[in-house]
């Protein structure tokens, strides 16, 4: 997948993307929803859905930011998601992990925060 082709939710997203692009890592962003609590009626209750896939790795990452409360909520997803599928692989990037990795490759734009 290019990064041209697709509407990311946040600037970090498409940085990361073309970091992997430039690198030419394959990848698909949010490709998968997975259902963490259903209601008594087996409808989804809470879903997550990691930001990239990369098939060449089998791993799926998440993006996230410095604030606290969401930090805390995607972590008890990553959680439940390692509970509910032992074999799915998450890697959780968190906003210094994502501004480092930036740093690293020279990618020195600016960009908001990962949701």
């Amino acid at each position: 997948m290019s990064s041209t082709n697709v509407l990311f939710a946040h600037d970090s997203e498409m940085h990361f993307a073309e970091l992997l692009d430039f690198y030419k890592v394959r990848w698909e962003y949010e490709p998968v929803e997975f259902v963490l609590e259903w209601h008594a009626d087996g409808s989804p209750r809470v879903a997550f859905r990691p930001d990239f896939y990369l098939p060449d790795h089998g791993c799926f990452i998440e993006l996230t930011t410095l604030s606290q409360k969401l930090v805390t909520r995607k972590n008890a997803k990553v959680r439940r998601l390692r509970a509910l599928h032992p074999g799915v692989e998450v890697k959780l990037f968190y906003q210094r992990d994502y501004q480092a990795l930036l740093a690293k490759y020279g990618f020195t734009r600016s960009s908001s925060p990962a949701a």
